[in-house]
């Protein structure tokens, strides 16, 4: 098992690219199952999701090759089991987002649920009911769900609550339904407007993503495209925050800017200076760090995979800052390391109060999930002496490389392979 070292005390400058988006990339590999012609994706993130997306796109009948530049051929998925099975969907649960574009295309499909994650429990339920609405019969046995459906029908459905997932799922179902559906209450995010573009150079009919309510004219059939992946705005941000803690100056190539004005806002609210040049978004971090407080929304509010960087960021602080979860119950995991690092956080229900500035102290600490690794990395570069940070395969969910792109900024991170724990 792989584990990170970092020396602390060393400020970030330089010049980085912004990868591709893990979140965008996973839908749209799923989108390529719609269609009858191959599709082509380029800028793709090298991440384990993805590789995971890749293997269940295979299992289920696609030819796949390439890395950075990713080639899916559905043409041999009809013959295949149309199962998503639970040791795929164990490991990440983005899997069931195949369930709707096999059972718009195929008219059939078995999906293991995903069950709860260290962050919480996230059901599928509103994808369900979302496909429900659109006509597909649904029988939950033996822990999986199976769907049919001979052709889905047009419908209005007013999602319960905002989700990604979710909003994805049934938009891609519904492309290919009889005639025209309504979706309300749906995710705003850049990601699923990314879908969208994506479904309508394959010739479907989305209108409205990045709004409230998107509507959608089925269509009878899809083509493969050839489409670039947009920046990863969470990879941007959390370099942002690293950039902006350790008093760095940093050009992030190719971030996406209108897609961090909530995540910008809050950092220039604590004296973070951002500059918008040719090259990128130029993030130069204060000598004093001002509190903040952030409430998680969803988009176009302050995101949640944004929320333990930004921890990071207020334990900086002068003063007391405020952090409040409302997207999910069990996000404050990184919370205990942090304090072993020398942090001052004190949770309450959803909420954690920060004292501020932290002198932190390296030391060993345990990542428990994917954003929670990059913040005590992040944590890493401004303490004194050694941390070393366990259990980061969460991180190569999200994150390329990052020890090396560190690196290439100044920072002394070093991975090392085969460590216990």
């Amino acid at each position: 098992m792989d584990k990170i070292i970092v020396e602390g005390g060393r400020r970030l400058r330089g010049t980085i690219e912004v990868n591709g988006a893990k979140n965008a990339a996973l839908p749209i590999q799923c989108a390529a199952l719609l269609t009858d012609t191959p599709t082509t994706l380029r800028h793709v993130p090298l991440l384990s999701d993805v590789r995971t997306m890749n293997k269940l796109l295979a299992g289920l009948g696609c030819e796949v090759s390439g890395e950075r530049v990713l080639t899916i051929d559905p043409r041999g998925v009809a013959s295949g089991t149309l199962e998503a099975p639970y040791e795929l969907v164990k490991t990440m649960r983005a899997s069931v987002t195949v369930m709707g574009p096999l059972l718009a295309r195929y008219g059939r499909a078995r999906i293991s649920l995903p069950g709860g994650c260290a962050i919480g429990a996230r059901p599928i339920d509103q994808h369900l009911r979302g496909l429900e609405a659109l006509g597909a019969e649904i029988t939950l046995a033996h822990g999986y769900v199976e769907l049919k459906a001979k052709r889905l029908r047009g419908a209005t459905f007013v999602f319960d609550l905002v989700t990604v997932g979710g909003t994805q799922n049934v938009m891609m179902a519904a492309a290919l339904a009889k005639g025209t559906s309504r979706l309300e209450n749906v995710a705003r995010e850049p990601e699923v407007e990314e879908l969208a573009r994506i479904l309508n150079k394959m010739g479907a009919r989305v209108h409205g993503a990045g709004t409230s309510v998107i509507e959608i004219e089925g269509v009878d059939n899809l083509s493969g495209v050839d489409h670039a992946i947009l920046p990863d705005r969470i990879e941007a941000g959390t370099f942002m925050v690293a950039a902006a803690i350790s008093q760095g100056d940093v050009t992030l190539r190719h971030a996406p800017v209108d897609d961090l004005h909530a995540v910008i806002a809050k950092m220039e609210e604590a004296g973070v200076r951002f500059e918008v040049t040719p090259d990128g978004l130029r993030v130069l971090g204060p000598e004093r760090l001002g509190p903040v407080d952030v409430t998680t929304r969803p988009h176009p509010g302050f995101p949640t995979d944004m929320q333990a960087q930004m921890m990071v960021l207020a334990t900086m602080a002068h003063g007391q800052s405020l952090i409040t979860e409302t997207i999910f119950e069990n996000r404050f995991m990184h919370v205990p390391e942090l304090c072993r690092m020398g942090a001052d956080i004190s949770v309450h229900g959803n909420s954690a109060a920060i004292r501020g500035p932290t002198r932190y102290s390296g030391t060993t600490v345990m990542a428990t999930d994917l954003r929670a690794s990059a913040s005590l990395i992040i944590a890493g570069l401004v303490a004194e002496g050694r941390t070393e940070v366990r259990r980061v395969y969460h991180l190569d969910r999200g994150y390329e490389t990052i020890e090396t792109r560190l690196q290439a900024l100044g920072g002394q991170v070093e991975r090392y392979h085969g460590a216990r724990g």
